[in-house]
């Protein structure tokens, strides 16, 4: 059994966490994405993507390859919108709740601001599940390089490491 890291990223802060934490846990990259992309620049940006997260949208995603059974611990990653997880995180997430059930979960969260707390809460919730084996929360990692960076992801994939398999 694996490690999966699914993940969505509109600007490559999620995508560049996902690279290396793949690259320390030897695990799959699972890129979601909706059919129709949001607005990556300006007011658009913020008032779709925003409206989207608080509204409860889940966009249709493009075809992509999970197969739960691969698996026995799954890492979500995702920028956070709203003190929420981006929309195609939540689709994902209710498309496969069921198949997540009895796996080992961490999360990862990409923010400018704050929130990804109650973001992890909300997923907790949509999931059924009371806490994850690992979390890691970084502020813009890609533009707002810091040193401590690439200790924080150390010590998720050590804590990801940690957790026996299922």
């Amino acid at each position: 059994m694996g490690t999966a890291i699914v993940y969505y990223s509109m600007h490559g802060n999620s995508e560049l966490v996902a690279e290396k934490i793949a690259a320390k846990l030897d695990a799959d990259m699972i890129k979601i994405e909706p059919d129709k992309a949001y607005p990556d620049k300006g007011a658009k940006k913020f008032l779709w993507g925003g409206k989207s997260a608080v509204m409860g949208e889940m966009p249709v995603l493009k075809p992509y390859e999970f197969d739960a059974s691969k698996y026995d611990k799954v890492i979500l990653g995702f920028p956070v919108w709203a003190s929420r997880p981006a929309p195609p995180l939540c689709t994902f997430l209710n498309e496969h709740k069921g198949q997540l059930k009895g796996k080992k979960i961490s999360v990862f969260a990409c923010q400018s601001g704050n929130g990804a707390e109650k973001a992890f809460e909300r997923i907790k919730k949509q999931i059924g599940i009371d806490a994850f084996e690992a979390e890691l929360i970084l502020i813009d990692p890609k533009t707002r390089v810091k040193a401590d960076n690439d200790n924080k992801i150390d010590s998720f994939c050590q804590k990801v490491l940690m957790t026996p398999a299922s």
